[in-house]
């Protein structure tokens, strides 16, 4: 395992992160609240070159602000990371396909320069276990398991994938400033 990935499982106390899946997979509905996420379909991927290719996306916070009704939904993993700077929050849905898709190595924040996205941090906290996952250029990969968070600097190029035992595959990438200890 490479040192600069961080691997933290069960990230999330259960009863906040069952909340938390539960609006993301099903929705919550009753009688007091009708609460679903809503996706919108992006033509492409990690490029725009990315024919045939395509998930859903919620943007939580972008451009300096917050861009979703939803974003109190991300604020217990906010105040574990502890950012002292957001650039990015976005949730990704891809469906299944009948076998397993590996995306293209990128890395997020690609407007910064190397040295730049050196001192910014990446996160992916998996929303369902399936059998997708992260891949890292040197081959690191790190599987989907709900409740999972990685970190790793942003300058890492990585990629995702779909699944083929779930109907679909939920992370949710966090792209951030963090103070770096020592």
């Amino acid at each position: 395992m490479n040192k600069n990935i961080k691997i933290e499982d069960n990230f999330l106390p259960q009863e906040t992160f069952t909340r938390i899946q539960d609006i993301f997979l099903q929705g919550i509905q009753n009688q007091n609240e009708n609460t679903f996420i809503p996706w919108k379909f992006k033509d492409g991927i990690d490029y725009f070159s990315d024919v045939d290719k395509f998930q859903f996306v919620h943007v939580f916070y972008m451009n300096y602000q917050s861009q979703s009704q939803f974003m109190t939904l991300v604020n217990p993993i906010l105040e574990l990371l502890q950012p002292i700077s957001i650039f990015k929050i976005k949730a990704n849905l891809l469906t299944r396909t009948p076998e397993i898709v590996e995306n293209k190595l990128h890395v997020d924040m690609r407007d910064l320069t190397a040295e730049q996205t050196r001192q910014w941090t990446t996160s992916i906290f998996y929303i369902n276990t399936n059998n997708g996952y992260t891949k890292f250029e040197n081959g690191t990969k790190v599987e989907s398991v709900a409740n999972r968070m990685i970190s790793f600097p942003t300058n890492m190029k990585h990629k995702g994938t779909s699944c083929t035992d779930e109907k679909i595959r939920v992370v949710i990438n966090f792209n951030y400033y963090k103070q770096q200890c020592g």
